[in-house]
């Protein structure tokens, strides 16, 4: 059960916030008059965001006819008008309203609530019938629209203050009543009231010099006629030479210069929001408090305040300006701001960007600087100098190397080992340089080439960079030519047989002595065994034998020797126990 409770509130919740809410606005005066326009657009446009509220608007026009009659009419009108309407809220606009809807509220709208503003001179009296109510008060701000007149005019003689004797009029004379009375120690004040127009006229057209008008009302003259706020203030505008200040915001834009006036878009909002809590947040109207203090505000013509030379900015901080000049800045000012910013923060991109560029050239500079220094260095250096990457290809080198091989520098990019080294020697490199990327370290071995018939002899230094990024890029290879140092080895080497030489030729003819003797000595019976007839066939052949051994042995002494003497050219095994026989033996 709960549960199915639970499920009917989510789905009607929406529902009920979609349900349509019937709103009745009784307006006091007619549809043309600004006033009561301004109000009805501010509430329509709060009203406007919410389309379950259907607003319906009715105007009393109680300015042109206010009596007993015609008020008994209306009623008769409004009964059979709304018979068959039932509303869920009430505005009323105006005192007239307002006591309009005490009067009959049981009548025409039993049990309705109410919310009311533009109401002056406000007490509990004027709802004494009405259940549910609230709105927002209408309080004209006297006594700063007179400190206002007196700090723009500092010099001021005169004030002169134009009222009617209307129901409203007599309520404004009883609140002016202590101004007048407190002010005038500081400027005379003169106050025209129940006086037809034409006389309201001449007296305004003597004013000169430092005097000012406060326009209250005037609606009608003594005379009964009737006058829209328009109509009575361009007549008086085109007469008066001084400023005109007024009170409601209405006369703005029709020759007065402005004030702290009472306002009707304030007045509308107000209620609007008001309405909008009842309606929507379901606020009870108990809850809603009466807005006391009206929402004034200071308000001038930008067109009067040009036409008098008058500068307010020294005296008021917070106030609106109307039929100002457009401005795009004011028009657009979020898009201006926004445009500002965007401009200000790429012009400040563009600095960065600049100084960016500029230490970057520089940089660039002393790059380009430091690679051709050791571009220079290189070159300079005699050793041969390459690098490659890690696939075996060079990546430069080098004047040396170029050189080496008979190469331009441009030449020997993107070439391998196979281009400049023998197969095997270039097998053997590529194995070397695979060991030490697999190491990273370092590593040194050695090279032989021929270059035309010529044996060169290299120690090659190898060592593995590192890209920026912290991956390796390849070798790098200085080669030490240690040809020259070979063959100063061999030198010395040789130097050092030819300083022995002395010493070994000594002992070989010492060796050879002997076996010179054995010769001698052989030959001599050879010859006596002739001479004798005792030489025999088996003798001969003794004496050949003989003499061949010491022969053979004295031969054999000189290769040995000859081989002693000999220039080392290259590497070879030997044993040193062979080595050592061979020396005794030439040594004996």
């Amino acid at each position: 059960m709960r549960k199915l409770l639970l499920f009917w509130f989510l789905f009607t919740l929406p529902l009920l916030a979609f349900e349509p809410k019937e709103v009745l606005l009784v307006h006091s005066y007619e549809k043309s008059y600004k006033w009561t326009d301004d109000i009805s657009k501010a509430i329509e446009s709060k009203f406007d965001k919410h389309k379950n509220i259907n607003l319906t608007t009715i105007y009393m026009d109680t300015k042109k006819v206010a009596n007993p009659r015609y008020f008994q009419k209306l009623f008769e009108l409004y009964k059979e008008q709304f018979k068959n309407r039932q509303f869920d809220l009430i505005l009323a606009s105006d005192n007239d309203a307002l006591e309009f809807l005490n009067a009959h509220i049981d009548e025409l709208f039993p049990n309705t609530p109410v919310l009311f503003c533009a109401i002056n001179n406000f007490d509990m009296t004027l709802v004494s019938n009405i259940q549910q109510v609230s709105g927002v008060i209408e309080q004209v701000d006297l006594e700063k629209n007179f400190q206002l007149i007196r700090r723009l005019h500092p010099k001021l003689e005169r004030l002169v203050i134009i009222n009617d004797y209307s129901t409203t009029g007599l309520e404004m004379k009883k609140e002016l009543e202590p101004f007048i009375k407190n002010y005038s120690k500081y400027f005379q004040i003169e106050y025209l009231g129940n006086i037809n127009m034409e006389e309201i006229k001449q007296k305004v057209s003597q004013e000169k010099g430092e005097t000012v008008l406060l326009f209250v009302l005037l609606f009608k003259d003594k005379t009964g006629k009737f006058f829209t706020y328009k109509q009575s203030l361009k007549d008086i505008k085109q007469i008066s030479s001084v400023p005109i200040y007024g009170l409601w915001d209405f006369y703005l834009g029709n020759g007065v210069i402005g004030g702290f006036v009472t306002s009707a878009k304030g007045q509308g909002e107000a209620v609007a929001h008001m309405a909008l809590e009842y309606l929507i947040e379901e606020k009870p109207i108990k809850d809603i408090p009466i807005l006391n203090k009206s929402p004034n505000e200071y308000i001038f013509d930008y067109n009067e305040l040009k036409r008098f030379k008058m500068n307010i900015d020294a005296y008021i901080n917070e106030y609106k300006i109307i039929n100002e000049p457009t401005s795009i800045y004011k028009e657009h000012r979020n898009f201006v701001m926004l445009s500002v910013f965007t401009i200000l923060s790429l012009f400040i991109i563009v600095l960065i960007m600049r100084a960016n560029i500029q230490r970057r050239k520089i940089v660039e500079k002393d790059l380009s600087n430091r690679i051709k220094f050791d571009k220079v260095l290189l070159d300079t250096l005699p050793n041969p100098i390459y690098y490659k990457n890690t696939d075996g290809k060079f990546l430069g080198c080098n004047l040396s190397f170029a050189k080496l091989f008979n190469h331009k520098k441009e030449e020997v990019i993107g070439k391998t080992a196979y281009d400049f080294y023998p197969e095997d020697v270039a097998k053997r490199n590529i194995q070397v340089d695979e060991e030490l990327l697999k190491t990273q370290g370092t590593k040194t071995s050695e090279m032989t080439l021929h270059f035309n018939d010529k044996m060169r002899y290299f120690i090659l230094n190898k060592a593995v960079y590192e890209n920026i990024d912290e991956t390796i890029g390849g070798i790098v290879c200085i080669m030490d030519d240690i040809t020259q140092r070979v063959q100063e080895k061999q030198f010395l080497i040789q130097q050092s047989k030819l300083a022995e030489m002395g010493d070994m030729v000594a002992a070989i003819a010492h060796q050879w002595n002997e076996p010179l003797v054995e010769l001698s000595a052989q030959v001599q019976d050879i010859a006596l065994s002739f001479q004798l007839e005792e030489l025999k066939k088996i003798q001969m052949e003794a004496f050949v034998k003989d003499s061949m051994v010491q022969i053979q042995y004295m031969s054999k002494t000189l290769s040995d020797f000859r081989n002693f003497l000999k220039p080392s050219t290259k590497k070879a095994l030997f044993s040193i126990e062979k080595c050592l026989n061979e020396i005794f033996e030439i040594v004996g």
